[in-house]
């Protein structure tokens, strides 16, 4: 099947580690978009994820069906709620925030955004998101009302990513949040890659070369890039 998930699997089994660039449409605007797509090299880049925690409703369609003209590289939605989802992006992290216990990102926003889905022909790859501490109060902590997991608590992350595998999540997404001042340390993504059997996505605080070698050399499978992408469109060059 020829798939983004069949190609994170195949990706895994071979060794081979992909990288995504997370674009923002709050923070980016739709006039710009050609120009940064220059930076983003299909080579290097396997897949763009959209989404953000307060997205206007209506401006995410926008966003996507503009990028989808300045690029093949396909396109994921990483959506903050339901009310971002649309049919132009080629798939969705349908997320649950496993590691809150807010019942709006475990069950509720997922209910509301069925039919939407069904509109789509959207690959619908089910993710168990996992935000870790990462030394600042990020946006997604401040949206869902919920506690990221102290990277001290080895256990707890370790057993909720396990928890996620075993209700059937085809993915296991560790954040640091958006603009975190640390990325989820190397022993938190080592302990976690050890006890999964699904790919597992790191993302939030990576802004380095070596950062980004830590991540793939402790077990992520998928990195993503967001922040620094932002704040520097020439960062890809830095650190792959």
């Amino acid at each position: 099947m020829n798939s983004i998930y069949s190609k994170i699997l195949s990706s895994k089994q071979k060794g081979k580690k992909l990288l995504a660039v997370l674009l923002d449409p709050d923070k980016l605007e739709p006039k710009k978009i050609e120009e940064v797509t220059t930076n983003i090299d299909p080579k290097e880049v396997d897949f763009i994820l959209i989404g953000g925690s307060t997205v206007k409703n209506g401006v995410t369609e926008i966003f996507v069906k503009k990028l989808k003209k300045y690029t093949n590289i396909p396109l994921v939605l990483f959506p903050g709620d339901f009310s971002q989802i649309n049919k132009y992006a080629d798939a969705i992290l349908f997320l649950s925030l496993l590691s809150g216990r807010n019942p709006e990102y475990l069950i509720e926003q997922q209910i509301q955004s069925v039919p939407l889905i069904q509109k789509t022909d959207l690959e619908v790859i089910s993710t168990g998101y996992i935000l870790i501490d990462g030394g600042i109060e990020t946006a997604v902590q401040r949206v869902s009302e919920t506690i990221p997991i102290s990277p001290n608590s080895l256990k707890k992350i370790v057993h909720t990513a396990c928890a996620g595998m075993y209700l059937g999540n085809q993915l296991i997404y560790l954040e640091a949040g958006s603009g975190a001042q640390n990325p989820v340390p190397a022993e938190v993504i080592k302990n976690v890659k050890k006890e999964i059997k699904i790919p597992l996505i790191v993302g939030g605080g990576i802004r380095t070369k070596q950062q980004l070698e830590t991540a793939y050399k402790s077990g992520a499978d998928l990195v993503v890039v967001g922040t620094a992408f932002e704040e520097n469109n020439n960062i890809l060059n830095k650190i792959i």
